[in-house]
């Protein structure tokens, strides 16, 4: 058991270490990864496995998270493109115009669920409308971390609640309960946490001052001199709309509404095809829109929207990814991670243990994998007989491991949604976490209605559980 948890304890001595020394960065971070991901390989080692075992278990887990992996390449393309065309622009014009800045958190929070309610997506709609939301906030110096937080808690009611979410249909599956049972029984936490959310961005904001009333005039003004801002623009979120609707793949409706935000680069703003390949891949980039001499004419603001984006950005989020299944594949073929998981499940003896028991499982191994799919089919298995056994409904199942793993990923720095976040939406974990409600009132929400409801004997009436 020791052994077992060493890798870990590894790895949070390495984090603690980073934080004391005022360093706690996303270099670091992959550093403690990596550091942990060593001492599981002794341990596999010592354990009788070799090297290529390990590699064998990491090239597995890497198979298994592709997809989500070229959705990430395709969101970093999608960025650019829609920047370029004028998408986010055109959004952002709008929000400084229309959106007083006492209720912007409030309007990032509701954008962002509506956004990944009909998408299923929370990265997509925090690299559009939460990108959008970001720089309105900058312009009207509105909190940062505010808005980040409001803009992630939205973005994950809606991967929560959305019947095309990967996420939402795989925690069904798992549990084997029908998925619009278990999108019901998740109302039960889910609400709550959303009214509290929204009460708290209700109450965030502030009075523009008369400086930032001019900043932001001047701001409209400047993205309409680089821009044309006319509303076929919205065109490009529209595809991604459509396309979700129809059941096409996530990464397939991205990367068309890319191409058609491409079109619009080319047709509507004048911008050359090589400059709209370049900023797929690499980026955006302020010298993109004038002569490279011109740049330093733009306003900071301008600088900190527009330049964002391409497949390049997600590198370091591949490189996350590496570093987590190096370290969890190390621990699978060592037999540390089932032992674990048993040893946690073995002391369980009550419906609200066998709970709480499930949501720590969650929390453990969404900490290490950072893929929320494999967590909730890994911990799913492991437990679903154990709720039949005390007939507890499925659904309290399912709903336990979205509260645990879906929406808390992201509240973690070194995972890969943290890292995501961070990057793309400019704030840092440890900045946004505390206002991201909708994401830590999750998990107490869950263990609430666990502890002061009995469980139904009825597998078609959703409550919680008691001791």
């Amino acid at each position: 058991m020791l052994a077992a948890l060493l890798p870990i304890a590894t790895m949070l001595v390495a984090l603690l270490a980073g934080a004391a020394m005022g360093a706690l960065t996303p270099e670091s971070i992959v550093v403690a990864m990596l550091a942990a991901a060593s001492v599981a390989g002794v341990v596999a080692v010592r354990q009788g496995a070799t090297w290529e075992d390990i590699q064998r278990a990491t090239a597995e887990q890497v198979a298994r998270v592709l997809p989500a992996l070229l959705v990430l390449l395709a969101i970093g393309m999608l960025i650019a493109t829609w920047m370029l065309s004028g998408t986010i622009p055109y959004l952002v014009a709008w929000g400084v115009r229309l959106v007083q800045p006492e209720w912007l958190a409030l309007t990032a929070f509701l954008a962002a669920a509506l956004m990944s309610t009909c998408t299923g997506t929370s990265w997509g709609s925090a690299g559009t409308i939460g990108v959008a939301m970001m720089g309105t906030a900058a312009v009207l110096d509105v909190s940062l971390p505010v808005v980040a937080g409001a803009v992630i808690s939205g973005a994950y009611f809606g991967d929560k609640m959305s019947p095309l979410s990967d996420t939402t249909i795989v925690a069904a599956l798992a549990a084997e309960v029908d998925v619009y049972a278990h999108i019901r029984s998740m109302v039960v936490t889910a609400g709550p946490s959303f009214v509290v959310a929204a009460l708290v961005f209700a109450a965030s904001g502030g009075a523009a001052s008369a400086s930032s009333v001019a900043t932001a005039a001047a701001f409209v003004a400047e993205l309409e001199s680089a821009f044309r801002l006319h509303a076929v623009v919205l065109l490009p979120p529209l595809v991604v709309l459509v396309g979700v609707w129809r059941r096409a793949p996530s990464v397939l409706a991205v990367a068309l509404s890319s191409a058609v935000a491409a079109v619009l680069a080319v047709l509507l703003q004048g911008r050359s095809v090589l400059t709209v390949l370049t900023a797929a891949v690499s980026g955006v980039r302020v010298p993109m829109f004038d002569a490279p001499s011109a740049a330093a004419m733009h306003s900071a603001d301008f600088v900190r929207l527009v330049e964002r984006g391409g497949m390049q950005s997600m590198t370091f989020t591949f490189v996350i990814v590496f570093a987590a299944f190096l370290l969890t594949g190390a621990m699978q073929v060592s037999g540390a991670l089932d032992l674990l998981l048993a040893r946690l499940l073995a002391s369980v003896r009550s419906a609200f243990g066998l709970v709480a028991a499930t949501m720590t499982a969650g929390l453990t191994l969404i900490g290490l994998t950072s893929h929320a799919s494999v967590t909730i089919l890994v911990v799913g298995g492991l437990v679903r007989d154990a709720y039949r056994e005390r007939g507890l409904p499925p659904q309290l199942l399912s709903r336990s491991m979205e509260d645990s793993v879906t929406i808390t990923e992201v509240l973690m720095p070194w995972t890969v949604s943290a890292v995501y976040m961070a990057t793309t939406l400019g704030v840092p974990t440890v900045a946004y976490a505390p206002w991201a409600v909708f994401c830590w009132m999750g998990p107490v929400m869950s263990l609430g209605v666990a502890l002061v409801r009995r469980a139904s004997p009825r597998p078609d009436v959703d409550v919680g559980t008691g001791p």
